[in-house]
């Protein structure tokens, strides 16, 4: 009995510090929470991926979690010793594409279409998905780990296959002559180029096959920013080289092309300037035939005799010697 009031005293001191003291919790703004009732989430009727467009239906049976009951910023709320508050931020975050638990690396190694080594960095932003919140918690020990690493193998995958569309496309349908096909075969070919030049094409690739980790994981990406694509020094030695090359042969072939179309202009302008020449010379001969021809047919050969004879006038007031045959008679 004496040890028995010290002892009840005891549990309901306990039991106030347990209950009343650290049974009451707080969301921020930027948190969701989730409860569990020895170890059991608090589950909402339906499956947090059934409506998930971006899941096909193998998927979906595969990552099928149930929807759990979340709950919202504010408070403060209430919970019973035997259950356990998981918060969760649902703030937007960035992380390099170095990022690796296990290791420290300071570039992404990935090959290149024609097998050049080339060094990979950027970023990624993402976010815990609000809708599945099971798949964070619960589905995987390291969520983020595995988005990671998913992100990687599907961008080094990318990298491998990788083509310019644009440059593709326009020698596959030759749609290109002269000056753009010989541009197109100056700058196209090279894969570290190519990704170069289209890394927004690539981001955006990469953020549709990231879709679906919103489903699997629980995580949601909401942006990849892929910004150097390095090649070893050596390599990106000779890529500078074989561009200075090709820049210089395509600077060529552009001043070889603008100075034809010069000699083309300039012949065209001669041709025509001559072609005027001669209309000029031609056309009072033209009207002098069409006069001597109205002459004829309104007065006949009389009044064309008479008006040859009057044009011989002024000739021969100017004329210092007149020798006449006797044709001319």
């Amino acid at each position: 009995m004496t040890y028995l009031l010290p002892f009840l005293i005891g549990v309901a001191i306990y039991a106030v510090i347990r209950v009343l003291i650290t049974g009451f919790y707080t969301v921020r703004p930027d948190e969701r929470a989730v409860i569990t009732t020895f170890g059991r989430a608090e589950r909402m009727p339906g499956s947090a991926t059934e409506d998930d467009p971006h899941l096909s239906d193998d998927e979906k049976e595969r990552y099928n979690f149930p929807a759990v009951r979340v709950v919202r910023p504010g408070g403060p709320y209430f919970k019973m010793p035997w259950q356990k508050v998981h918060k969760v931020s649902v703030a937007t975050e960035g992380l390099d594409l170095t990022w690796d638990p296990t290791k420290h690396q300071d570039t992404i190694e990935s090959v290149t279409k024609d097998n050049l080594t080339t060094g990979v960095n950027g970023q990624i932003r993402y976010r815990v998905n609000e809708n599945n919140l099971y798949a964070y918690l619960f589905g995987v020990t390291s969520p983020l780990e595995h988005v990671m690493g998913y992100f990687i193998s599907v961008l080094r995958e990318r990298i491998a296959t990788f083509v310019d569309p644009k440059g593709q496309s326009l020698v596959a349908d030759g749609e290109v002559e002269g000056e753009d096909e010989s541009s197109v075969e100056l700058s196209e070919g090279v894969s570290i180029n190519d990704l170069r030049k289209n890394l927004p094409l690539l981001n955006e690739y990469m953020e549709q096959q990231c879709r679906t980790t919103a489903g699997r994981y629980g995580i949601e990406l909401d942006a990849a920013l892929i910004t150097e694509i390095d090649p070893p020094t050596e390599v990106d030695r000779a890529l500078s080289a074989i561009n200075s090359t090709r820049n210089q042969v395509a600077a060529d072939i552009s001043t070889a092309h603008a100075d034809a179309e010069q000699q083309i202009t300039m012949s065209n302008r001669a041709v025509e300037i001559a072609s005027n020449n001669s209309q000029a010379e031609v056309a009072p001969l033209r009207l002098l035939a069409e006069t001597l021809a109205n002459i004829k047919r309104e007065g006949g050969d009389a009044a064309l005799d008479v008006y040859l004879r009057n044009m011989r006038v002024p000739l021969l007031a100017n004329a210092e010697r007149i020798v006449q045959s006797p044709q001319s008679n």
